[in-house]
């Protein structure tokens, strides 16, 4: 039993949010690497976006990756 409940932990710990990517702060990177901190965050933003209408659209897990690789494109184009 003790098993299982190390096992479960170790599952929780690894699937916990706090592991998550956080968005890109670019006034508390180096000067040097800001402009690339700022192209980053655009990036976070335009995945959050994305994930955030296949929430909406109700997106099957078997069908989110080719919905937020779609949309992802669509992005880039306008």
């Amino acid at each position: 039993m003790k098993a299982f409940f190390r096992s479960a932990l170790f599952t929780w710990i690894l699937a916990s949010p706090a592991l998550a990517e956080k968005l890109v702060d670019p006034s508390t990177v180096a000067p040097e690497y800001r402009e690339a901190a700022v192209k980053r965050r655009a990036e976070q933003i335009k995945q959050l976006e994305c994930a955030k209408k296949a929430d909406i659209a109700k997106v099957v897990p078997r069908e989110r990756t080719a919905f937020l690789l779609h949309c992802l494109e669509a992005e880039a184009t306008q």
